[in-house]
């Protein structure tokens, strides 16, 4: 067995088929589809569940997905105590439903990126759904998502609350609305709405929220970035987490405004999610510390 091998079945579990793992590594799909079976001949089992749309982490794969990735982090641990120039760095990779971007992802990055300057950090926009099934198959190492206050959590995946919010209205401070303190529902029925796809927490919200009646005309996007952006060029209102809106920088720029709704009392959790699992890498484990810490210094600031 080979250190390369395991790195080998990381990228494939990571970005989902041999052919992107194959282009990112500089190898041939073949050549790489072959050092794969090798690996498999050689533990015993079947790593990768090959289908026309993928291949993913089989059940047994996903038992030893967190042992490769230990023995990974151990020979990256052994190269840094060796003091070689040239070791290959960890990714970790975060899903996101984009909540909360501006005020915690993006600091904890950074305050992440100053411990680990050679550990690559990729940010995944994608619905909840998605987030969760690749937290589960080991394709996330963490996953920032929505809830509605009383959700359930799934079972496989160890949570933390980070913030705590309000759903609120996102509009222009031209629009005639943002003359009002709070908005109401028939607010939303009587100016174009720009809706989350169904997938995302916010849809099910507002859904909920307008009880079967349809507003004057909607649009539909995915996250909550592209909603301020349509909402900011005039298309429309939206409805986020306050939290998702707040020293957003189309806020600052005065390009955003907000309001909060009135006779609504729910409340939307950020929440930390990622797979159970032992051992935990110690860089996911830092960055996932560098979440909670930021959300603290939030808490603490309101």
């Amino acid at each position: 067995m080979r250190t390369e091998q395991l790195e080998y079945i990381a990228a494939v579990t990571r970005l989902g088929s041999l052919r992107r793992a194959a282009e990112e590594l500089r190898l041939s799909q073949p050549a790489l589809s072959e050092t794969v079976r090798n690996l498999e001949r050689e533990l015993g089992v079947d790593l990768l569940e090959r289908k026309r749309s993928g291949a993913t982490m089989s059940a047994e794969g996903r038992e030893l997905l967190p042992h490769i990735i230990n023995v990974l982090d151990a020979v990256d641990r052994l190269r840094s105590a060796a003091g070689e120039q040239h070791r290959i760095s960890r990714m970790v990779r975060v899903g996101t439903v984009n909540a909360a971007t501006v005020p915690l992802l993006i600091p904890a990055v950074r305050e992440f990126r100053a411990g680990h300057p050679v550990t690559q950090v990729e940010v995944v926009g994608a619905q909840q759904t998605d987030i969760h099934r690749a937290l589960s198959e080991g394709g996330f190492d963490l996953g920032l998502v929505n809830h509605l206050e009383g959700d359930d959590v799934p079972a496989e995946l160890e949570s933390t609350e980070l913030l705590r919010g309000r759903p609120v209205v996102c509009l222009r401070p031209d629009s005639p609305l943002a003359s009002r303190t709070a908005l109401s529902v028939t607010d939303l029925l009587d100016t174009p709405l720009i809706a989350m796809r169904s997938g995302y927490v916010m849809h099910r919200y507002v859904h909920r929220l307008l009880d079967g009646r349809a507003p004057s005309f909607s649009y539909s996007t995915d996250g909550a970035e592209m909603g301020k952006l349509m909402v900011a060029e005039g298309l429309g209102v939206t409805v986020l987490p306050d939290f998702s809106v707040v020293d957003d920088p189309l806020v600052r720029g005065g390009a955003l405004t907000h309001r909060p709704l009135t006779d609504d009392s729910t409340r939307v959790l950020l929440m930390l999610q990622r797979r159970r699992a032992d051992p935990v890498p110690r860089a996911v484990q830092d960055l996932h510390d560098a979440f909670v810490a930021r959300a603290r210094e939030l808490g603490s600031g309101n």
